[in-house]
């Protein structure tokens, strides 16, 4: 049975653009599209007027809410099989549970309940942080949106948190038959001595080498599984949330690996993806790895 995308819907003009890109998203693997709704509306039950004897009015938007992203989600794509469902739960809520079952969960950057100014609203963030399944939260310019650059981009972090992430890229790539650029980024450390006897922390050792080893490592095993992806592999020296926020700017999706650790219930968000879902000028896929 192939999992769903799922896509967290609440009427907001935020959550149009994660309709259409989903839609798209969906028909390029193939995969049905699950649109969830979560709503508390039994709380307000008592103090919300009924519009009939069994409907209140608070659960007739959530139906209304489902019911016409389900109509926008046919008309982008009438050939993409859609299911709805509301949850009487809190969004965040009702989209991790989804993802327990779920290819992939998938949110706009800013729902009915963000403030006017925020940059990514609470859902977004909160599912991001805490998923066992790949987040996307669409973002970015009318380009990016659109698929227009063709270019994937997968900032590669240590192997315990980028494994799981390659593999996403490669896939991603593949199906849009698209380049993927592997980015690595590197630090020069300050050096307080430099003397013989710690030659592994001369000024002359060559740490973009070492870094462009890792990274070749890293993305072997996914290579051989897709050797029809064209790769463009770069190390580049500097903080990874800058380089990878200014080359979202001519990408379509930028991919980054996340921890999760088993037993920890906290946000489990690295600074680079954290970064990413505030500032990218594309849609960003946050992959779990568990460590």
């Amino acid at each position: 049975m192939e999992l769903p995308l799922v896509v967290g819907v609440d009427g907001s003009d935020g959550s149009l653009p994660a309709i259409d890109w989903a839609v798209d998203e969906a028909a390029r693997h193939g995969l049905p599209l699950r649109l969830v709704h979560g709503s508390l509306w039994e709380r307000y039950e008592n103090l919300i007027p009924e519009l009939g004897p069994d409907r209140p009015a608070a659960q007739v938007m959530a139906d209304h809410i489902v019911a016409s992203a389900a109509e926008r989600a046919g008309r982008r794509n009438p050939d993409v099989k859609v299911s709805t469902d509301v949850h009487l739960a809190d969004a965040a809520d009702a989209l991790l549970h989804e993802g327990n079952n779920a290819t992939a969960l998938i949110t706009g950057v800013r729902g009915r309940g963000a403030l006017k100014g925020l940059l990514l609203g609470s859902v977004g963030l909160a599912v991001a942080a805490r998923a066992h399944c790949p987040v996307i939260v669409v973002r970015g310019d009318r380009a990016g949106l659109a698929g227009a650059h063709e270019r994937i981009l997968l900032g590669a972090g240590e192997p315990d948190t980028s494994e799981e992430a390659a593999r996403f890229a490669f896939r991603e790539a593949e199906v849009r038959g698209c380049v993927l650029d592997v980015v690595r980024t590197w630090r020069r450390p300050a050096y307080r001595t430099a003397g013989p006897d710690t030659p592994a922390d001369a000024p002359g050792r060559d740490h973009a080498g070492e870094v462009g080893t890792g990274l070749d490592e890293l993305v072997r095993d996914a290579m051989a599984d897709h050797p029809g992806v064209r790769v463009r592999r770069t190390t580049v020296e500097g903080p990874a949330r800058e380089v990878l926020v200014h080359r979202s700017a001519a990408a379509d999706l930028v991919i980054v690996g996340a921890r999760r650790r088993q037993g920890h219930f906290g946000l489990q968000l690295g600074r680079v993806a954290h970064t990413l879902l505030h500032h990218a000028q594309c849609p960003v896929a946050v992959v779990p790895q568990r460590v």
